[in-house]
């Protein structure tokens, strides 16, 4: 831990070594099982151990963390957005070591990329991500001449995205707008698992008035066909299956349809979400994995319980943004950060037990191991 008082991408770990799947090497919440499982869930288990002692061999090198924190920012459960905006200038040239903050943009993305921010707009203005953050990410790629036809701030419901007021930012800024379901799924790039679901509108193959199942979940075609590099922004929010609303749950949840068949259980999810991560386009270029060049966790206030809810007896001020190019990190840095708050508050609540970002490692998509990370906190 470094504390600094103030006055790169996921491609390339996810790079090193072989791109698998979950199926021989992936871990289960052994408090947690369900017996009445199919056996795929199983079938990995006997080569856990050696597979997680090579892996661990590999990983060499640390990731960073950078905290910035300034209270002032908060006004009760208001941001100042000001503050804000500095806040994100300084967190993104202390992540990636460059003078300006153009630069800083522009060591992770170019003018000819198709940028999609991707935030959590389920929770509503206040208990999602914060408009203000978004406005200052926006207002980064562009006054580093990115064209704003070539943002897009997107999240799996249209609607949703309006009812939290990003509609503004496209008025404001001439940016786009996106839900990845109203883009439609790509019947082409799948994720299959025995797990059934059963459809809902939004869902490729539903039709009303009829009660269909699948064991397939489709890509939406925002990221096969549009969006060349993700900047994922997520608030510091609870969630009872994966401890976290995180970069990982988020992505995953935002990105496909018939999804739900996947969270009814927390080993299924823990497999599932980084086997979604890691699918692969014909260059074997992971979809989303290697297109995520950046995860912002707004944790300008913390909600340790009620997961997609707004609830405010349960938030607590935080005042600050955490930077990394680094998703399992965060996610796991956040989890700790949640357990603080119930046990500083005495709250009776027994989080789960995930193996999805220890899965997630495994995949090579981040480190989940507290010990082999660096926290930089900056406070202004």
């Amino acid at each position: 831990m470094v504390r600094i008082c103030a006055g790169g991408s996921i491609a390339a770990l996810a790079s090193q070594g072989m791109h698998g799947s979950l199926a021989s090497r992936f871990t289960v919440s052994p408090k947690k099982l369900n017996f009445h499982l199919p056996s795929w869930i199983f079938s990995g288990c006997l080569l856990l151990s050696l597979t997680m002692f090579s892996q661990a061999e590999e990983r060499t090198v640390k990731p960073r963390l950078f905290l910035v924190e300034d209270k002032s920012a908060l006004r009760k459960f208001e941001i100042d957005p000001v503050k804000v905006a500095d806040m994100i200038s300084e967190g993104m040239k202390w992540l990636t070591g460059k003078p300006t903050v153009s630069d800083s943009w522009l060591s992770l993305v170019t003018p000819a990329d198709t940028v999609g921010i991707k935030v959590n707009s389920v929770p509503g203005p206040i208990g999602g991500t914060r408009k203000g953050v978004v406005d200052a990410v926006v207002r980064g790629l562009l006054e580093a001449r990115l064209p704003p036809d070539r943002i897009i701030i997107w999240d799996r419901s249209l609607s949703r995205l309006k009812a939290a007021g990003y509609g503004d930012l496209v008025k404001r800024h001439g940016v786009r707008l996106a839900g990845s379901r109203d883009a439609g799924w790509d019947e082409s790039v799948t994720y299959e698992s025995p797990i059934l679901g059963t459809l809902v509108s939004g869902d490729l193959g539903f039709e009303r008035g009829e009660v269909k199942s699948s064991r397939k979940s489709h890509l939406s075609r925002l990221l096969t066909g549009e969006i060349t590099s993700i900047i994922s922004v997520c608030p510091l929010l609870n969630h009872n299956q994966a401890g976290v609303s995180g970069h990982l749950i988020g992505l995953v949840d935002g990105s496909m349809d018939n999804s739900r068949r996947l969270s009814t259980d927390t080993s299924i999810l823990s497999v599932a979400v980084p086997e979604i991560l890691a699918l692969e386009d014909a260059d074997e270029r992971r979809h989303i994995g290697d297109r995520l060049v950046l995860c912002i966790t707004d944790a300008l206030f913390c909600q340790y319980l009620g997961q997609s809810q707004c609830l405010l007896h349960y938030t607590t001020g935080l005042g600050q943004l955490r930077f990394s190019t680094d998703p399992v990190a965060l996610d796991v840095f956040s989890i700790e950060e949640l357990q603080r708050q119930r046990d500083r508050l005495e709250v009776d609540y027994s989080p789960p037990e995930p193996a999805l970002y220890r899965n997630a490692t495994l995949m090579q998509l981040g480190e989940s191991d507290p010990a082999l990370r660096e926290v930089v906190e900056i406070f202004r």
